[in-house]
């Protein structure tokens, strides 16, 4: 999760100020922590602590709020009673928050099939539409065989054939023509594209932030995935610890450490 968090973090001043270049300060001045660093953390603690998906992003949209959430959200979180099944059907929504969030799922089981389960759990406690559950499970699949030592290939080939999506599109094509949209059809494969492309930890930073809009959404999706395939340069997870409170450093450490990860290098 550090390192979906890590993406939040440095390109959260980049949501409205984007940029289309791989250059830049990877912790520029005025960073901080948004919606998508809130609803992973909460992910990881509804599954510390046994709490239903829909609990604990409602928990924890009331401890942090006006974090950029989108208003049927928080429509959905001001409500005292759950309702999640009706506001969900009700609202059909596609945005590409299902996949930001996902990633402390993977963690869960060795079996995709359990993951691709637990993943549409997550997605549909918010938004019922089949494409915010898709694209969600899609992250998780990526996830997942990363940390299975899958290769580049091997993940891009099970994407393409099982979720239909186009991953032969090149970082340099999609940023001359990308504009703002944060559904998950023109997002989630970007954000996929970006990781495929990368060369190590740094690049695909920069990959993600250089496409546009945005960028701090599909950096986070970016490193989800990124997480289970390079390693954290120490400098950067401690830099990063800087931007969070307390309780959130908590939350991570103690999910890390229940099921023995070092999120500084994969072993």
């Amino acid at each position: 999760m550090y390192w979906a968090i890590i993406w939040d973090i440095i390109w959260s001043i980049y949501e409205w100020d984007n940029i289309k270049t791989k250059k830049f300060p990877l912790f520029p001045n005025g960073v901080f922590f948004t919606d998508d660093t809130v609803l992973t953390v909460a992910t990881t603690y509804a599954i510390l602590n046994r709490l239903d998906f829909w609990e604990s992003y409602k928990k924890f949209y009331k401890e942090y709020p006006w974090k950029w959430y989108w208003w049927k959200f928080i429509e959905w979180c001001e409500n005292d009673t759950k309702l999640f099944g009706i506001f969900a059907r009700k609202q059909n929504s596609f945005w590409n928050w299902s996949a930001m969030r996902i990633s402390p799922i993977w963690y869960l089981s060795n079996n995709l099939e359990e993951v691709l389960k637990i993943s549409k759990i997550s997605a549909k406690c918010t938004h019922w539409h089949k494409e915010w559950i898709k694209w969600a499970q899609s992250v998780a699949s990526a996830i997942f065989l990363a940390r299975q030592w899958k290769n580049k290939n091997e993940i891009k080939k099970f994407i393409e054939e099982k979720f239909w999506y186009d991953l032969n599109r090149k970082i340099d094509d999609i940023r001359l023509i990308y504009d703002f949209d944060v559904t998950c059809q023109w997002s989630v494969p970007e954000s996929i594209i970006a990781f495929l492309e990368s060369n190590d930890f740094e690049d695909a930073i920069r990959n993600a932030i250089s496409i546009w809009w945005d960028s701090d959404t599909i950096a986070c999706i970016t490193w989800s995935i990124a997480e289970a395939y390079y390693w954290i340069p120490n400098d950067i997870l401690e830099k990063t610890k800087n931007y969070l409170d307390d309780d959130m450093i908590k939350i991570l450490d103690e999910f890390y450490k229940k099921y023995n990860i070092n999120p500084k290098k994969w072993i």
